[in-house]
Order: structure tokens, then C-alpha cells, then sequence
């Protein structure tokens, strides 16, 4: 699902102009009976046709937010790094990001206060590595997505990997009813 999302997100980005999504969150995210992932709504959307977007606007949901765009400053492609560093965190931990605390606490917390989501031990280090990445303050030193993707594919293949093998190791354990 990652590598979905991953791949839309870059063929935004890699558009001339680039399109910038500016609301990129699992709502906005349409999944399949064969889990693809389409990335949808494109109301908050803006070509950027310069360093950085025109259009400041601060619609969107905090959550998910970069700190610049919380912070209503200029915001680039990179924004959407961030976002997407929210739902990788999502779809790794099966949280939701920030909860129990309400929008205007998040933007304290994520735009003023400089805090991330944590990362819990025992996440694959590549995977938190990637997700911190996503996460910072900087928006400049974020990565873009084609090397999120670079970074993704073999991540996830190696998860494959390990889960082929893990069902392999299963299979090999005679069950208590053969006994």
C-alpha cells in the first residue's frame, strides 16, 4: 500500500508543473479488493509554479500537516513527504496519528513545539529511519518520493521475505491434530 501511494505521489510531483496534493491522508486514500491504493481529492491541490506554493491556505487536517504549513509558511512538494511520513507511521503501527488530542493541539504540538509521532521500538529500523526522514523540520532535507521509493521497495520486499518465511518455518511444525 505504501508503494502505492509512494508511486502516485511521485507522478504528482514529477508533472511539469508539479502538482502538489496539500491534503495527502488515509481518507484521501481509495483502496481496492486487491489493495491497490489510489491517491483522490484534489481540492486542496496547487501547481507550483515557482520555489514554493502560491496559495497558503490553511485548509486541511492538522494530523496530517507538515509544520511549515501548519505554521502557514511557504510549502513546497515536501509537505506531502511529510504527510506521507504520517501515514506510513499509520500503517506500520495501526494508530491513529495523534490520538486523543484535538486539531489545535496538534498544531502546537507539530508546528510550534517541533514534536513527531513516536516511532516504537521494535519497528524495523529501515522503516523508522524512512518515517524520520518524512518527519524533518526541514522540509528541504526531506526526501523526495523517488527516493522514498528507492528506500520503500526493497523494505518491502525484504517484509515479504520474512513473512514467507515465517509461514514456511509454520508449515514445518507438525500441528497438534497429526500428532
Amino acid at each position: 500500500m505504501a508503494v502505492d501511494i509512494a508511486k502516485g505521489m511521485h507522478y504528482l510531483h514529477s508533472c511539469e508543473p508539479p502538482i502538489v496534493h496539500r491534503d495527502l491522508k488515509s481518507p484521501n486514500l481509495l483502496v481496492d479488493r486487491d489493495w491497490s491504493v489510489k491517491v483522490t481529492d484534489f481540492g486542496l491541490s496547487r501547481i507550483k509554479s515557482g520555489t514554493f506554493l502560491s496559495s497558503r491556505s490553511g485548509a486541511g487536517t492538522p494530523e496530517w500537516m507538515a509544520p511549515e504549513v501548519l505554521k502557514n509558511e511557504p510549502s513546497n512538494e515536501k509537505s506531502d513527504v511529510y504527510s506521507f511520513g504520517v501515514i506510513l507511521h499509520e500503517l506500520l503501527t495501526l494508530q491513529e496519528p495523534w490520538e486523543g488530542m484535538n486539531a489545535m493541539q496538534v498544531v502546537g504540538a507539530v508546528g510550534f513545539q517541533d514534536r513527531r509521532l513516536e516511532l516504537p521500538e521494535g519497528m524495523d529500523p529501515k522503516a523508522s529511519a524512512l518515517i524520520a526522514a518524512c518527519f524533518l523540520s526541514s522540509a528541504s532535507e526531506r526526501p523526495s518520493f523517488g527516493a522514498i521509493l528507492e528506500r520503500l521497495v526493497p523494505l518491502v520486499r525484504e517484509a515479504d521475505e520474512r513473512a514467507k518465511q515465517r509461514g514456511r518455518e509454520a508449515g514445518a511444525t507438525p500441528s497438534p491434530a497429526a500428532e
